[in-house]
């Protein structure tokens, strides 16, 4: 919870910074659901420790948290033709 996780940063001489809630001073009871750096990885005093909250049914979650990039990325290699590539040219041949 918010509370312990406040707690437990004082006692171990860290700073949190909770970047999905500006009222993070006043948050009592919201779980903390990730942090980084991750649990049990040694911090000297005065680091900071970044947590991040779950939000519950109307509780906010505007989606202006932290982005990850998304797989499958766009190809390269500038815009595509939308002809079939099968064809033998970008005109069809009339004859006769």
């Amino acid at each position: 919870m918010a509370m312990d996780a406040r707690e437990a940063a004082i006692a171990q001489g860290v700073l949190l910074a909770a970047p999905d809630r500006p009222d993070f001073h006043r948050t009592v009871v919201d779980y903390v659901v990730r942090q980084y750096p991750p649990p049990g990885v040694e911090v000297p005093r005065g680091a900071v420790v970044t947590v991040w909250f779950d939000f519950t049914e109307g509780g906010g979650g505007g989606g202006a948290g932290v982005r990850e990039p998304r797989l499958p990325a766009p190809g390269g290699g500038g815009m595509q033709r939308e002809l079939d590539p099968s064809a033998e040219g970008p005109f069809e041949t009339i004859s006769g």
